[in-house]
């Protein structure tokens, strides 16, 4: 495989908010990452896959890296938890607390090691086939995806629904969004209808069958986010969306789901 030139990638969505992800994991694990840089501490809501390590790379975007800086993991699948450990501070949904600190699930870079119906479920999905392992380029020369092992880390603090996320000049309301995993979380700012959903929702393929998703946890879910003024969705997984798609997007599964009853 050629050798990745940049692991990350980064994108300005607003003048306090950063895109990054990583362009050479596979299409399945390469999950968003948000930088919002606030005027009292700046946020970090997801990590990645943690293949090299994230933190430095954000001091590099940041406009003061002396300031303090919160994780927030939307759910802990291998893609969003990657580099949790980087940090001091640490927060998660307490259903997915204690995975978070020892993970169980993906712990490797090797498709060998996911389940044959899992892979399956993934090409159903519409996913493409995943190659010997989670990357299409390693990050340097002489990279030894076996090195490779998701660490985790113990949470330093919980997020209930209702709970806040205060970066000074942004304030976020924590949500529950289960479906996709019991423990998701969306962050949602009132005064600017802002979206972060992690995996409860985005725009591609939404995986609602297998480990830890709920088809009835989805469809309340779905009604939460109708009924909120949300106005720009930043999702997992591709690009960020409007309200008008996310209701597409919603009537799109739902649809599905009736067929199947």
């Amino acid at each position: 495989m050629n050798i990745a030139n940049d692991w990350f990638k980064t994108k300005k969505l607003s003048a306090d908010t950063t895109l990054i992800f990583e362009p050479h994991a596979h299409v399945l694990v390469r999950a968003n990452m948000f930088l919002v840089e606030g005027s009292e501490r700046d946020m970090i809501f997801d990590t990645g896959m943690g293949v090299i390590p994230l933190k430095p790379f954000l001091d590099t975007l940041r406009r003061d890296p002396s300031k303090e800086i919160i994780c927030v993991a939307s759910h802990t699948h291998i893609d969003h938890i990657g580099a949790v450990h980087e940090f001091d501070a640490r927060l998660v949904h307490p259903i997915e607390a204690e995975e978070m600190a020892k993970p169980t699930d993906q712990l490797t870079l090797f498709r060998n090691e996911m389940p044959d119906n899992i892979l399956q479920l993934l090409l159903d999905a519409g996913y493409p086939p995943i190659g010997e392992t989670l990357l299409e380029a390693p990050p340097y020369a002489g990279y030894d995806p076996a090195t490779y092992r998701l660490q985790g880390a113990a949470p330093t603090g919980l997020l209930n629904p209702g709970n806040t996320v205060d970066l000074g000049n942004h304030l976020y309301r924590v949500l529950h969004l289960p479906g996709h995993s019991p423990g998701s979380i969306g962050l949602f700012e009132t005064s600017t209808g802002v979206l972060f959903a992690g995996d409860a929702i985005y725009d591609g393929p939404l995986i609602f069958e297998g480990p830890g998703t709920s088809i009835p946890d989805y469809r309340k879910m779905f009604e939460l986010l109708k009924s909120l003024p949300i106005v720009t969705i930043h999702g997992g997984h591709d690009s960020s969306f409007d309200r008008t798609r996310m209701l597409e997007i919603i009537r799109h599964y739902e649809a599905i789901w009736d067929r199947g009853n």
